[in-house]
């Protein structure tokens, strides 16, 4: 009977897991297309009337070599070149850029922007991919509990005497809440200095990163009329490991969170059944049959 009832509770928070997810979606899907459809709408017109003013005042050219060269610097931005400048623009292929790729590919970010355009780079990508995405997973589990069990070490040391306990949580909210300011606090305001963004814009292109989305279309060191230094884009995939290890960090807390949690809820409905079965109130005693 117990097996049957938790069979139907299972099912029960499968369905309702399903239908949580799929709504999930269907509500995200609906604002996101409230959103955005307008603002898409509206730049959609604004570049027709922007390429007929441009064949107005250039009349030797017609519709057909506009779309040509329009289709030209499509390819080009889709091959990772920005159409902007001119060929003194830096490599986007060179060592520190071509770090900040491989940081890209092996944390599965992946913004769009840049990707190897040979077949020998395309191959190579895949199997690089292939052992370097599960190495990262490693690294960055062995990152997590390191830092998990130095955290647990400090609360010890730092707890007050005779078992108290008041000083682990606080100890565990100061050390959290200094790495945040590190990893989604302090780097967008550098980011937003060096590349003219807003706070907003720099603060989102860190979550959109460190969260393994990668959207692509906030990318760092990607504006040609900006002289960024060498190791630029370097420091910045030092500071995606650095954040996705205190992310691993962070689901690790969580994790154990939830399953002391979940082993507390479970001792005390043993302890609510046992202290039921205790109380219940004996049967009355049967009457013995009297033989005359």
């Amino acid at each position: 009977m117990w097996q049957i009832f938790r069979c139907r509770r299972q099912i029960t928070l499968s369905v309702a897991l399903s239908l949580g997810y799929f709504l999930y979606l269907f509500l995200g899907a609906m604002i996101f297309q409230i959103l955005e459809k307008p603002a898409e709408s509206n730049t959609r017109d604004q570049f027709q009337v922007a390429k007929l003013r441009f064949l107005q005042n250039y009349t030797c050219l017609d519709a057909n070599a506009l779309e040509q060269f329009v289709q030209i610097i499509m390819e080009a931005w889709e091959k990772g070149l920005n159409p902007k400048g001119n060929a003194t623009n830096p490599s986007n292929w060179d060592f520190s850029n071509s770090f900040f790729f491989a940081g890209t590919v092996i944390t599965t970010i992946g913004y769009g922007n840049l990707y190897p355009s040979t077949v020998a780079g395309q191959v190579f990508c895949v199997f690089y991919a292939l052992f370097g995405i599960p190495l990262n997973l490693a690294f960055l589990n062995l990152i997590g509990k390191s830092l998990n069990t130095n955290l647990m070490a400090l609360g010890r040391s730092a707890q007050l005497p005779r078992g108290s306990g008041t000083m682990k949580p606080f100890v565990m909210a100061a050390f959290l809440a200094i790495g945040s300011l590190l990893v989604l606090v302090f780097p967008p305001m550098i980011f937003s200095y060096v590349e003219g963004w807003s706070y907003g814009e720099g603060f989102y292109f860190a979550f959109i990163t460190l969260s393994t989305i990668g959207f692509g279309d906030y990318v760092l060191g990607t504006d040609p009329n900006k002289h960024y230094i060498s190791i630029y884009r370097s420091l910045a995939a030092l500071w995606i490991i650095s954040g996705l290890a205190w992310l691993a960090l962070v689901f690790s807390l969580s994790a154990d969170l939830v399953e002391k949690f979940i082993q507390f809820r479970i001792k005390q409905s043993q302890s609510q059944t046992e202290e039921t079965a205790v109380h219940k109130p004996e049967d009355p005693p049967t009457l013995q049959r009297v033989q005359i």
